[in-house]
């Protein structure tokens, strides 16, 4: 068979097929590898002239085998593969050369076994047949010995084990009954499984005795609990009752059995009480509803230059928020949740909060406070977020959140308290306590190393949820691979909302045989919007990386879930929503001598010196493995390896028989994703516990804001809709191949009533790659041609041999891209997690008339007030490498792509800045990545404005015009707009925004620095660990670090600065330090132009202190 062949070499790539055969370098060159695109068919690949070329070999129905060779060549059929493949050694039969060289398989190294927690193994059963009798009395006189050493050696290790014990709190009529057991009665239990019955008699009769009275206490409580159940059923069902009572009564049935159903009756009498109260009382939905108490924020308002101490009160259950003077004083003034227009949070000073309300006069009035640190900020913001959600009409949401958390358990049972995981508490980016009540909508939760049951993990997991939001969470899915299991539950009101769920698993232990390593996954939909959550336990070691690396590519390629008719795509481009979570065993590449250094730089939080050499994060960056995902910033500890019982100390050190081995504190258990570009979502915590120690790995949390889309019905009358297209134009694709085969393209989409094909063109071929264009357009038919539909699509692109049928790259496209006007793209393509090449054009979409509703989402904004570039490794393609962005920007996680709400006009100002240049390959910044985006990463300013279509006027608290301030770090706010006049007559691009000119306004000292690029601020590393501690509460709104000191220009802003520059003004100067307002950040997108007053001449604006306006902005800042 082709199994043992050695040109035979199974589920290889595409790609790893085209090396070996390079490698190999001599024409007629060839192996035989299993086909990616029909199940049960085989690829011949051969060298010739330096091109590989692929034959599919196709079974028909009689499973004959045959080869699709070249036209008008006989077809030829065989019964077994190496009959064909040595037919086909023979020349002019089709090929493009006959068969000479068969290439082998690389030698893999060894892999050196792990301790493996198997099931206990049956022996072997004794099969006499087919024997003489002689031979039958030797063989069973043998086995019997065989067997009676297997059952003492079970015997003596149980008996072992009873020694190491303590049974000092055991009865002794107990203690017997073991030792008995353990010494004979497991023998006697051996030898009825040896003989085909495995019921384990005596190990019943042991745990009757045991249990005698625990028994008898059971079938006295049985009925009394049934009696109290039927009391609070609404409707009695005739029998129902009698057949619990012979349950009850029946004492041959086992004890767990009988205590399973104890558990099951005492949940029901829980929940049932529960919602008869509730009811009583009027309260809706009891166990569906969380009840979230009111929450009071001490905070800091500037009124009249003079720092006020405020208090707000957010009561989410009312949807009110209170505004008070003192904590007890009277809450008279208060907002209803619909007049609670937008929070922007300040980009710079973490924070400072803005809240932007409207007043009875329909006037929108800006109210700007600093809270005690940026976690109190951000439960403040989650608090209001869910109040906007609960209080909504909309009849479905467009945004939920969603929980992941990770744990390997060692072996070892959780301990009695595990709420602090799923409320985010510990170490990292975690919540604040204010917004401990909050539920989420899902919860996703992967464990390795889980000695638990299915049933007994799920009902700790629902207790601690329940302690928690008094909520009883539905299960959705549990898919178990031997110790590696992922649990979905969701609140229940989601119940209907969930549906196409699939749970699969991989195995990549010792040869892909064993599950003790692997992945578990599950995926559904949510309304309009798919999801996928991969729990994985990849190969442990440090040294292991490649072959984690081929666990992450063999569980891509196996793991099966998700929409069936997406097969030309992997799980990276199945799901709008991908997350990967586990104990991904990565470690930092450190010496071993290295560690008592490590563990120094640990207890002192400097881990960016230890992250730098994160086997993951390396392997990421030079493309290896999770291409295209994100990870939020790491501000935690090593998560392994810990002494069990403690927090405080890393045991990296492990005796074993070859000697010691070190296992360096390091980031094995992690959570990444993977989204599709232009979609909302945000982390809003990633970290780990500080107090749960069972195990030497802590768990790991993280949360996600997550825009969904539901099933769309349109406001519009479906006879005068015009009828909605997409058109792609001018593609071009450039393959990492040395294929010369024909392609073709192929475009899905849920929009679409079906995929489209387009043949291509091959262009060039050069060493290792081709071009092939696509010139001809593409007219793509979406079964709704509503805007506020289509611009939520994407569209998944394959480009694929028409020899073989198989894929050569997938990307995707979001039509948000095209929303106003026909736009350029440029995306990476990829194949069972490899970059195969890139795919640039044109696409173009015509909508029906019609307006987009706002997003729940949009009510949470960022203010960019720092243009610095965002952290993190850039990507290297985006969906749109050198667009600008809009000004007007409605939804703000959109990554600069916005759309204008409905007939709304444009006004307003922007800056006057020239278009951004297409960033080079390896240089787009994170927050153009076609993953996602989160506000966090976006670098430019994003605009403030009513929700309201109608425009609003802006007043400060005090009834008067607001002021407006210049920004130092681009300049004067009010520059006159003739400086690049040019740039805004494009008709492409006037509404677009588009980073600034200059960062500072330093007057320039020659003309050669005229031409100078501009220097970007860095932007400020922050970790969110031990947040109290190194916050101080500020005086004012601007923190005390910033008003005392001017900032310092890096090096590259020192060039810029001419010798005989202005001296600072009298407030600023070093030693003078003067309270001061805060810069006003307000996006002046509802005022006219023609109000904006001119900066004055000749005069930059210093550091740190605000532009005085003149005029009706206001009067002077003293």
């Amino acid at each position: 068979m082709a199994t043992y062949q050695p040109w035979y070499h199974g589920n290889i790539t595409r790609s790893k097929a085209e090396d070996l055969l390079s490698k190999a370098a001599k024409d007629g060159s060839f192996l035989l590898r299993d086909s990616e695109s029909i199940q049960g068919a085989y690829a011949l690949c051969v060298l010739y002239q330096n091109c590989v070329y692929t034959y599919r070999i196709l079974p028909n129905e009689d499973k004959k085998l045959s080869v699709q060779a070249s036209e008008g060549v006989p077809i030829r059929f065989f019964s077994v593969i190496d009959e064909l493949v040595e037919e086909y050694h023979k020349e002019n039969l089709g090929l493009v050369t006959h068969l000479q060289f068969p290439v082998q398989k690389e030698e893999e190294p060894e892999e050196e076994s792990e301790p493996i927690n198997t099931p206990p193994q049956l022996p072997p059963r004794n099969f006499s047949g087919g024997t003489s009798v002689n031979d039958a009395k030797d063989s069973h006189c043998d086995s019997s010995k065989g067997h009676e050493h297997v059952w003492a050696s079970i015997s003596d290790t149980f008996m072992q084990r009873l020694q190491h014990v303590d049974m000092s709190n055991v009865p002794e009529d107990h203690l017997k009954s073991i030792q008995e057991y353990c010494r004979t009665s497991v023998c006697l239990d051996a030898e009825q499984v040896q003989n085909g019955n495995p019921s384990l008699p005596h190990l019943k009769k042991l745990t009757l005795g045991i249990c005698k009275n625990l028994n008898s206490e059971i079938s006295r409580t049985l009925p009394t609990l049934e009696a109290f159940q039927k009391v609070l059923d609404q409707q009695l069902s005739p029998g129902g009752g009698r057949l619990r009572s012979q349950v009850s009564a029946d004492s041959s049935i086992s004890v767990s059995f009988r205590l399973e159903q104890l558990t099951k009756l005492l949940y029901s009498i829980e929940e049932k009480a529960r919602n008869a109260v509730f009811d009583s009382v009027g309260y809706d939905g009891g166990h569906r509803k969380s009840l979230i108490p009111p929450v009071t924020f001490e905070v800091k308002s500037d009124i009249l230059s003079i720092p006020t101490k405020m208090y707000l009160k957010v009561d989410v259950e009312s949807g009110k928020v209170y505004f008070k003077k003192s904590k007890d004083g009277s809450e008279d003034k208060y907002y209803v949740h619909n007049k609670i227009l937008q929070l922007v949070k300040s980009q710079k000073v973490h924070n400072k909060l803005v809240i932007m309300v409207e007043t009875e006069k329909e006037k929108t009035v800006r109210k700007e406070y600093v809270f005690d640190d940026s976690k109190k900020r951000e439960g403040f913001c989650q608090l209001l977020q869910q109040m906007k959600n609960k209080h909504s009409d909309k009849p479905e949401p467009d945004m939920i959140t969603i929980f992941i958390g990770t744990w390997n358990m060692g072996n070892a049972g959780p301990p009695h308290n595990i709420t602090s995981w799923f409320q985010s508490k510990g170490q990292g980016k975690t919540r604040d306590d204010t917004a401990d009540h909050i539920p989420h909508d899902i919860y996703v939760i992967g464990t390795q190393e889980d000695p638990l049951g299915e049933r007994e993990w799920i009902d700790i997991i629902k207790s601690s949820l329940r302690d928690i939001t008094t909520i009883s969470f539905k299960q959705v899915a549990i898919h178990t691979l031997w110790n590696i299991r992922i649990v979905v539950l969701a609140k229940p009101e989601h119940e209907n909302r969930i549906s196409h769920i699939f749970s699969d698993s991989v195995k990549t232990g010792i040869a892909n045989t064993l599950g003790n390593k692997g992945a578990v996954g599950v995926s559904f939909m949510f309304n309009g919007t798919s999801f996928g959550f991969v729990n994985s336990h990849l190969t442990s070691g440090s040294e292991k990386k490649l072959r984690r690396n081929q666990n992450y590519i063999s569980i891509l390629r196996f793991l099966n879930l998700g929409d069936k008719k997406l097969n030309p795509f992997d799980i990276t481009h199945r799901f709008t929503h991908l997350f990967w979570l586990g104990d991904l065993n990565y470690r930092i590449d450190f010496p071993s001598a290295e560690a008592e250094n490590i563990v120094g730089k640990i207890k002192q939080q400097q881990y960016q010196d230890l992250l730098c050499r994160d086997q993951l994060s390396m392997e990421r960056a030079e493309g290896k493995v999770f291409l295209d995902y994100e990870e939020e910033e790491i501000t935690f500890a090593p998560t392994y390896r810990f002494e069990r019982d403690t927090r405080e100390k890393y045991a990296y050190t492990k005796a074993k028989a070859t000697g010691t081995k070190y296992n360096l504190p390091s980031w094995c258990d992690r959570v990444l994703r993977k989204s599709y570009p232009l979609v909302h979502v945000v982390c809003q915590s990633y970290g780990c516990t500080n107090d749960i120690m069972t195990s030497d790995h802590s768990p790991v949390f993280a949360t996600f804001e997550v825009g969904v889309t539901s099933q769309f019905v349109s406001k519009n009358d479906p006879d005068n809709m015009s009828q909605g297209g997409i058109t792609f134009m001018n593609c071009m694709a450039t393959l990492r191949t040395k294929s010369k085969t024909k392609f073709f393209i192929e475009y899905h989409s849920s929009c679409l009533e079906s995929c489209v094909k387009r043949e291509g063109e091959n262009q060039e071929h050069s060493e290792g790659s081709i071009k092939v264009r696509f010139a001809a357009p593409v007219e793509l038919t979406p079964i709704i041609s509503d805007p506020e539909y289509l611009l939520d699509q994407h569209i998944l692109i394959s480009v694929k041999s028409i020899d073989s049928d198989e894929s050569y790259g997938e990307g995707c496209v979001a039509l948000r891209l095209a929303e106003t006007s026909q736009t350029d793209f440029y995306i990476m393509l990829t194949h069972h997690g490899e970059q195969t090449g890139t795919l640039s054009g044109g696409v173009k979409l015509r909508t029906s008339g019609g307006k987009q509703t706002e997003k729940l989402y949009d009510f949470i904004k960022v203010e960019r007030d720092d243009s610095g570039c965002p952290k993190g490794r850039g990507g290297e393609f985006c969906n749109k490498p050198a667009l600008p962005l809009p000004t007007d920007i409605s939804n703000p996680n959109y990554m600069g792509v916005g759309y204008k709400a409905g007939s709304q006009t444009e006004k307003g100002w922007s800056y006057s800045m020239p278009p951004r240049p297409s960033p080079p390959p390896g240089h787009t910044g994170k927050d153009m990545s076609p993953g996602n985006l989160s506000p966090k990463k976006m670098g430019h300013d994003l605009a403030v404005r009513s929700p309201s279509a109608k425009a609003s006027d802006h007043v400060t608290e005090d009834g008067k015009p607001a002021e407006m301030f210049d920004n130092p770090l681009y300049g004067s706010m009010t520059k006159p707009k003739t400086a690049v006049r040019g740039k805004e007559q494009d008709p492409q691009r006037k509404d677009l925004l588009t980073p600034p000119e200059a960062f500072f306004a330093f007057p320039k000292s020659s003309e050669q620095e005229a031409d100078r690029p501009p220097p970007v601020p860095t932007p400020r590393n922050r970790s969110f660990t031990c947040t109290e501690a190194k916050t101080q509460s500020p005086s004012t709104l601007q923190p005390t670090g910033l008003a005392k000191k001017p900032v310092v220009p890096s090096r590259s802003e020192a060039g810029m600065m001419p010798a005989n520059k202005p001296p600072l003004p009298m407030k600023i100067r070093p030693g003078d330090p003067q309270p001061i307002r805060p810069r006003d950040y307000r996006d002046s997108s509802d005022l006219p132009s023609k109000d904006r007053v001119p900066a004055r001449p000749n005069k930059p604006p210093p550091k740190d202190v605000h532009h005085e306006a003149s005029g009706k902005m206001g009067r002077p800042v003293k």
